[in-house]
């Protein structure tokens, strides 16, 4: 098909709440293409049921088999990035290519001090 590309700026993958993730997206593919969009959002990983919420889109209509554009999207104010002994939420742009669904992704961070909060494992056994 091709390939697809997520560059942020200067590559930063560590964000503040309320920040703009800016960058580009590149490709190149052969089939025609209606449109691609450019998508940030978070998602659940671990236990239970999956969670996902999009903060933020870019839409390009009918792109030309080879190109280039640049993006800037806003990051809400939480949820936060955390990892924990049952979940986690992470944050990622998604490029996906319509029709088909192909898509390439790239995860980042987002909290109030640029790092993955890390929840503790729990109170200690009891002996």
């Amino acid at each position: 098909m091709g390939w697809l590309q997520i560059n942020t700026d200067g590559g930063k993958t560590a964000y503040l709440p309320g920040e703009a993730v800016s960058g580009s997206v590149r490709w190149q593919f052969e089939q025609r293409v209606d449109r691609m969009e450019l998508r940030l959002f978070w998602y659940t990983r671990g236990k239970g049921t999956r969670d996902v919420g999009i903060a933020a889109s870019q839409t390009i209509e009918a792109p030309q088999p080879e190109g280039n554009q640049s993006f800037s999207l806003a990051l809400p104010e939480a949820p936060y990035s955390f990892s924990g002994r049952l979940i986690s939420l992470l944050w990622s742009l998604e490029l996906v290519i319509q029709p088909g669904g192909e898509a390439q992704a790239t995860e980042i961070v987002m909290s109030p001090t640029g790092s993955e909060i890390l929840l503790p494992e729990g109170p200690p056994d009891k002996p």
